[in-house]
């Protein structure tokens, strides 16, 4: 059996502000320890279970926050960025039984610490085929196409309550209560880890690879802060405005959609202005 983390950071354990996730500041520091906790835990939790292999996608910024010392020695680390499925890579390789998505968050426009949808900010609302989605939807089609379940969800509780709509059946744990953007109500990282892993244990009996989803065509909408941002990301083949803050493009599969998203969403950061946005 082998399971695939996609490991984000705004929903672990302690975090609940920008600096805690902004690489290079002394709370990222801090906080990267936390982080590499829960991930840690999940690990240890699969192999209790029956993993036989263990990879972990590193999905967080510059992807390159995990401390790769401290983890299981009997797992591997995907770490760097620039990688064709960004956030689930390496579930197409067709050798993956589960995937389990560890310090998740809510999507842009919705209630949740750190809440967001690819870029920090910029970015309102984010829609597949009219349902608002976040991270975990949008990834959650992806690995369906090669017929990969998503067996556990870690992050705040509003992100645990958004995977009751892309993976009923997954386990999660809520290493915090959302309080406000910026505010939780936190476990202890010896509790979360505790937790993760038991939750790790029994989610490897839900990590059985089935026939591939074909659930295209995908309708994305993305709706951003800022008008120059729609007309900036027009420029990405098949990208259309729908509104003057808002484009949208439909893919046949989740696989050309998420890789459609990541060239919007690249081209809209680089429109952004230091003062003025």
């Amino acid at each position: 059996m082998k399971i695939l983390i996609s490991a984000d950071m705004e929903g672990a354990t302690g975090v609940t502000w920008p600096a805690d996730v902004l690489p290079g500041t002394p709370q990222w520091e801090r906080c990267r320890s936390m982080f590499t906790s829960d991930v840690n835990a999940a690990v240890q939790g699969f192999f209790d279970g029956g993993a036989d292999e263990v990879l972990i996608n590193e999905a967080h910024w510059t992807m390159r926050n995990l401390l790769l010392e401290q983890l299981d020695e009997r797992a591997q680390m995907l770490t760097g960025r620039h990688k064709s499925l960004s956030m689930v890579e390496g579930v197409q390789h067709g050798d993956v039984d589960g995937i389990a998505f560890i310090g998740y968050h809510a999507g842009a426009g919705m209630e949740g610490v750190l809440a967001h949808t690819f870029l920090a900010n910029s970015i309102t609302g984010v829609w597949i085929n009219d349902v608002r989605a976040s991270e975990g939807l949008l990834n959650a089609h992806v690995v369906a196409e090669y017929g990969v379940p998503v067996v556990l969800v870690t992050g705040d509780d509003v992100a645990c309550e958004d995977a009751l709509g892309y993976a009923p059946e997954a386990l999660k744990v809520a290493v915090k209560d959302h309080v406000s953007r910026y505010a939780a109500v936190c476990r202890t990282p010896a509790r979360t880890a505790a937790d993760i892993r038991a939750a790790a244990k029994d989610a490897a009996a839900l990590a059985v690879r089935g026939e591939p989803v074909d659930g295209g065509p995908f309708t994305v909408a993305v709706e951003f802060d800022a008008e120059h941002l729609a007309m900036a990301a027009t420029v990405v083949p098949g990208v259309t405005r729908t509104g003057e803050r808002k484009v949208a493009y439909t893919s046949g599969t989740m696989y050309d959609g998420i890789r459609t998203f990541k060239a919007v969403t690249t081209i809209a950061s680089a429109a952004v202005e230091e003062q003025y946005g």
